[in-house]
């Protein structure tokens, strides 16, 4: 028998998710446009330029783009000036790993099609990158929010 206070997987998942959606996307999407930007201009200024340049240059602005939204909605943060529901944003502060899963499988599968279709790259060499830039948006994700946990 559950408890009511007994959470199943599925709606960890959906808690999770939902948590993640409060994050603040809005500054996210600048510092990814900013970072992607950058990348694009140094490949640019050295004389190189082809689509695996920009895959490149799209792959930093999506990690940069997950990393800081799911690192700012596992903090509590918002891009709508509000706080929020109080009650997701405390779960999400004592979740933060199941929290940091959203972004990174996000990450997992926008890098992998844009390798995709960018590039010559083999589907297994896809999937390993994808792979490796969701792990660095998950420990990102995950060590700042308990990091900041700890902290309050």
């Amino acid at each position: 028998m559950r408890r009511s206070t007994d959470v199943s997987r599925v709606e960890k998942r959906q808690l999770a998710v939902a948590s993640a959606t409060l994050g603040p996307w809005r500054p996210a999407a600048v510092v990814g446009a900013l970072g992607g930007g950058v990348s694009l201009a140094l490949h640019l200024v050295h004389g190189h330029f082809g689509l695996g340049i920009l895959a490149g240059a799209i792959s930093i602005a999506a990690l940069l783009f997950y990393t800081v939204g799911g690192s700012g909605a596992v903090l509590g943060y918002s891009s709508r000036g509000t706080r929020g529901d109080h009650r997701l944003r405390r779960w999400a502060r004592s979740h933060p790993w199941q929290v940091a899963a959203v972004p990174a499988a996000l990450m997992f599968v926008s890098d992998m099609v844009i390798r995709q279709v960018l590039t010559s790259q083999g589907f297994f060499s896809s999937i390993w990158t994808g792979l490796w830039h969701g792990a660095v948006v998950a420990a990102v994700v995950g060590v700042v929010g308990v990091v900041g946990a700890a902290r309050r």
